[in-house]
């Protein structure tokens, strides 16, 4: 299939690339007009929360953390209890969400600018793009024929400033960078004063009732609950009262920040049903990977994905799979539950459809619409998700790549091609190694990575010639052991 550039997509669907490249400030944006309400399109509110684990939220299992916000919109819409990032760290998975690609396709495999130097490592790491190129058709440009404003707020971590949302089809471009209380918006760097997760909220229920009258897609994207770690000082004190030690999850300071990012949800929920959009709005809740159950910086471990194996930079499942929640009024069932596994590749072809846009079929896209398992209404067509990470991770994963068929999951380890075999269903933790007892089985789900990986034309390390195997090697958070 021929994969259309970026010009020829606009091009088919009847847009101009020049239109498209301009960043429209607050209330200094070109309005689109008000549409027919009879043929008003869904708003799209997309939050996306950086390294928040799988059992981080009280509806996922947490009895430690506080989420009240988060758990009524899982009441409202559907929990998917299966739900990946494409990549094990952030930058892959934001690639894939605005792009609907695997990150291997894409050649972005590992967050921007990459992992540290590793001092006497076995395999050579693949060079990887640092940014989503211009050609690339992102969520943004493929909704504006029907009408769309899109907003980015926070995080953009996809390429510098040459690359920033206002280059990939946002009308607003409001991107953050700093820590949590000490942080930037760019263009121009200004510094800001504020709790962030408090700020990029305020931003979030301005474009909301600046384009109320439109169908908008806004991308929130929180730097919570990435470190450093800091949050509110009586927020910690609320948590240092009822944490136990004892208990996997007990990071108050970690606490703390969860309930700053469900107040944001709230707060964002609350300015919906102020306008009466909260009908007509799809609205997305996930993280971009797994967990901080490593040490990394102070107050690190910052959380337990147990009982999921591992942690962010691994592709264990404590590094890839992640809360998921759609809430879409009219369509889905409220308190519904999913176990079908899905992608962060998903979501380009799920929104595309809800909205009635159609894609060029000649545009290449891995991921599959999940309407029909949002609507309960029939499954996927797919067999398997697949995952490619070349690369040695801070948290200390090694580079490998994995399959999931079902309930089978294979991880081969590029070092020294070994397979691990898990069979989720019976053992979410990854505990029992499968592959010498299912020979078969690990065979058919090893052909079936090694195919998709030349079918994507995924960048492979490669052993290095200066290898001293007589000497560790080491490097940022070398692992100590399987289970984090």
């Amino acid at each position: 299939m021929k994969q259309l550039t970026r010009g020829e997509f606009l091009k088919r669907i009847g847009v101009s690339a020049v239109g498209l490249a301009g960043s429209m400030q607050w209330l200094g944006y070109a309005s689109p007009g008000k549409p027919d309400p009879r043929n008003r399109k869904p708003n799209y509110i997309f939050i996306l929360i950086d390294d928040m684990g799988w059992r981080d939220l009280a509806c996922f299992g947490s009895t430690f953390y506080e989420t009240p916000h988060i758990d009524r919109l899982a009441a409202q819409g559907m929990k998917f209890t299966d739900a990946y990032a494409a990549g094990p760290v952030c930058s892959p998975t934001r690639a894939s969400i605005m792009t609907g690609k695997h990150p291997a396709r894409l050649r972005l495999t590992n967050f921007i600018p990459g992992s540290e130097p590793r001092k006497n490592p076995k395999l050579t790491q693949p060079k990887f793009e640092r940014q989503v190129a211009l050609e690339e058709v992102t969520i943004a440009e493929a909704l504006k024929p029907a009408g769309y404003v899109a907003g980015h707020i926070g995080k953009w971590h996809l390429g510098g400033a040459q690359f920033h949302p206002d280059k990939q089809g946002f009308d607003l471009s409001f991107v953050t960078g700093g820590d949590h209380v000490n942080w930037k918006v760019s263009p121009p760097f200004q510094s800001r004063a504020g709790y962030l997760a408090d700020c990029l909220t305020d931003e979030a229920e301005k474009f909301i009732e600046a384009n109320k009258d439109n169908p908008f897609f806004l991308y929130l994207c929180h730097f919570a609950v990435h470190i450093p770690l800091q949050a509110k000082q009586d927020y910690i004190g609320k948590f240092a009262a009822k944490a136990k030690p004892e208990e996997p999850q007990h990071n108050t300071t970690y606490a703390a920040m969860i309930q700053s990012v469900d107040e944001s949800v709230g707060r964002v929920m609350k300015q919906l049903d102020r306008l009466g959009l909260a009908d007509n709005t799809v609205v997305v809740f996930m993280s971009d990977n797994g967990g901080l159950a490593v040490k990394e910086g102070p107050n690190t471990p910052a959380t337990s994905n147990a009982p999921l194996l591992a942690a962010k930079g691994y592709v264990y499942e404590g590094g890839i799979r992640v809360p998921l929640i759609v809430r879409w009024p009219g369509a889905v069932r409220p308190g519904s539950v999913c176990s079908v596994p899905v992608s962060s590749v998903d979501f380009y072809p799920t929104m595309l459809e809800i909205a009635g846009v159609q894609d060029d079929p000649n545009h290449v896209v891995d991921g599959e619409s999940v309407v029909p398992l949002l609507k309960e209404a029939g499954g996927l067509k797919r067999d398997a998700l697949y995952w490619h990470y070349p690369h040695y991770s801070n948290q200390g994963g090694l580079p490998g790549g994995a399959v999931r068929k079902g309930d089978y999951k294979l991880i081969e380890f590029y070092d020294d091609n070994h397979l691990e075999l898990y069979n989720l269903k019976d053992d979410i933790g990854e505990k029992n190694n499968l592959a010498g007892k299912m020979p078969e089985k690990a065979a058919e789900l090893h052909k079936m990575l090694r195919s998709w990986l030349r079918e994507v034309n995924a960048q492979m390390p490669t052993p290095n010639l200066a290898y001293d195997p007589s000497k560790p090697s080491t490097g940022p958070n070398t692992p100590r052991g399987p289970a984090e």
